[in-house]
């Protein structure tokens, strides 16, 4: 995915971008797996989120000096604050969505937390409207609310509206304000700077943002034995790299919100993988849950905006 950011735009006119929806939809999957990945963690979850990000980073060095050796030229970072702010704004807000996303599941229900942080979506569309001067069609707010209905179906009935569960649920509704910032932050900066420079740069900031606090937990902050690490790579080398690393660059090629919805896919791939691995029960709010969200971005994608 190695690609000069100065070359010509390759979405042409009244042209949708599939190859780009493609790695969008792949992107989605492997980032759904972030939540079994953690389930065999033996870290706190601050811990495991600051390890995928450290763990990644020596895998993209070496996927930057190769991209930096190919494309002469292309658009690299360099080491001043100019150049560093995209990348410490990213970084933030993503270190800022995983950390409030499991406090919150700590304080919340897990049906809670998932469903309100969906909300993401609702928040990007708002976010790329007030901010960026997006504008959506009917059709596109159409499959959004369709998508969000799924979402609703997926986790809604074990969603409880309780006082004690309310501190968590305002930190899932951060979660969703957080990676709203993310998504509308990363797709503005792709458009200045290489898929790989934008992971890396995620990566380093967003584990210097995550370290105090994973220090800070009750809990383990490293594994105890080599086994433990595994579960930690895969969560650096799969979801972060190749999972993040696709996103962002679809980000290139398609609105920040359209995005946003279709990672609506995660938690279905998670209820999928929960089932066949853990045996955990699917009922007929899941796979109602499922059609309506996959409905939604088939909807929206026939309703983004052409370039």
């Amino acid at each position: 995915m190695s690609e000069q950011v100065q070359d010509k735009n390759i979405d042409e006119p009244g042209h949708f971008n599939m190859a780009a929806f493609i790695m969008l939809i792949l992107g989605g999957i492997a980032i759904g797996t972030s939540p079994i990945f953690m389930r065999f963690s033996e870290v706190t979850p601050t811990s495991a989120a600051f390890w995928r990000l450290l763990l990644a980073i020596p895998l993209l060095i070496i996927w930057q000096a190769y991209d930096i050796r190919k494309n002469k030229g292309a658009a690299t970072p360099k080491l001043n604050i100019k150049d560093m702010k995209p990348f410490i704004i990213v970084g933030f807000f993503f270190a800022l969505d995983l950390t409030m996303w499991h406090w919150s599941v700590e304080l919340t229900s897990v049906a809670n937390s998932t469903l309100l942080a969906n909300m993401a979506a609702i928040f990007t569309a708002v976010g790329g409207f007030l901010f960026f001067g997006e504008r959506f069609s009917k059709t596109f707010i159409g499959g959004m609310m369709l998508a969000l209905l799924g979402a609703i179906s997926l986790m809604g009935h074990s969603f409880e509206l309780a006082p004690e569960n309310l501190s968590g649920d305002i930190l899932a509704l951060i979660t969703a304000v957080a990676y709203a910032g993310y998504m509308i932050f990363s797709a503005k900066a792709r458009k200045s700077y290489s898929t790989v420079s934008l992971v890396l740069g995620t990566a380093v900031f967003g584990a210097i943002f995550l370290l105090p606090i994973a220090l800070n937990e009750t809990g383990n902050f490293m594994p105890t034995n080599i086994g433990g690490w595994w579960p930690l790579i895969a969560l650096a080398w799969f979801t972060h790299v190749v999972g993040q690393s696709l996103i962002v660059y679809a980000l290139a090629h398609l609105p920040a919100a359209f995005g946003s919805v279709t990672l609506l896919i995660q938690p279905v791939v998670a209820a999928i993988l929960a089932w066949v691995l853990f045996g955990e029960y699917l009922s007929v709010y899941h796979f109602v849950g499922a059609a309506l969200i996959i409905s939604g971005i088939l909807v929206c994608k026939k309703g983004v905006r052409k370039n």
